[in-house]
This record gives C-alpha cells, structure tokens and sequence, in this order.
C-alpha cells in the first residue's frame, strides 16, 4: 500500500470520524457522552478490529497501554482532532 492511500484512507477516517462527532451533537448529546461512546468504540475496536495501516495500529498500541482514564483522554483528543 502506498503512502497517498494510507493518508487517504486516515483521511477518509477523520471525515468518517468528524461527521458522526457532528451528528452526536446535532442530536443533543453532550462532548460527555460523546466521549464515553467513544472510549467504547475504542475498546472495541482495539479488541476485534486488525489495524489495516500504521495510524490505526499507533493508536491500537497507544490504546493497549493506556488505563481507564488515558483513553478518556484519548478520546477526547481524537474529537479535537476531527472538529
């Protein structure tokens, strides 16, 4: 895989990642909960999903070293980042 189409595809990502951030909200959830629901994503994927390109695998390790309250804040960066 070539380096434009992992940059595409964690592109691709962000967007995915910035538009549900911005449905959550335009439906009445707080940063909150939006940030538990994304801790829980994030459990799940660091459990059940294979890194398909070296960001998500950054992140899937990051995650498997972190406690309870490191991937809040993880979460809650990764909403920064796609705002």
């Amino acid at each position: 895989m070539s380096t434009t189409s992992v940059l595409s595809t964690y592109d691709k990502w962000k967007q995915f990642l910035g538009d549900r951030v911005k449905n959550a909200r335009a439906a009445g959830m707080n940063d909150s909960t939006i940030q538990k629901l994304a801790t829980d994503i994030g459990d799940f994927l660091a459990n059940k999903v294979d890194p398909k390109n070296d960001e998500e695998r950054v992140l899937k390790e990051l995650w498997a070293v972190s406690d309870e309250n490191e991937k809040k804040v993880m979460a809650g960066i990764m909403m920064k980042l796609v705002d």
